[in-house]
């Protein structure tokens, strides 16, 4: 499994609808589940991003799918990280 933290902002829809976010959340687990993948947390945050998420999935071919999905629905702009947990960044330290 591949591991991204997604950094969100509210759109202007987005803000407008802010009262529906916590349906939306289970939405887009389930469209993270449908590509095989798993939410690991979310979180509203305060600062220069309103929220930030981590997702396990088997590719960037099924992350792309869901943040397609997730970004098509016009309530939310994203910046995505893939991340590496420590302990597999030292295995591939140890291979350089």
């Amino acid at each position: 499994m591949q591991t991204y933290l997604i950094l969100w902002n509210w759109t202007e829809q987005g803000i407008r609808t802010f009262k529906e976010s916590p349906k939306r959340v289970e939405a887009f687990r389930q469209v993270v589940e449908k590509h095989g993948g798993k939410m690991v947390s979310f979180f509203y945050t305060m600062g220069k991003h309103d929220g930030a998420t981590i997702v396990e999935l088997p590719s960037d071919e099924a992350y792309l799918k869901v943040a397609l999905t997730l970004s098509s629905l016009g309530n939310v702009r994203t910046t995505t990280l893939k991340a590496w947990h420590y302990t597999e960044m030292a295995k591939i330290i140890n291979q350089v």
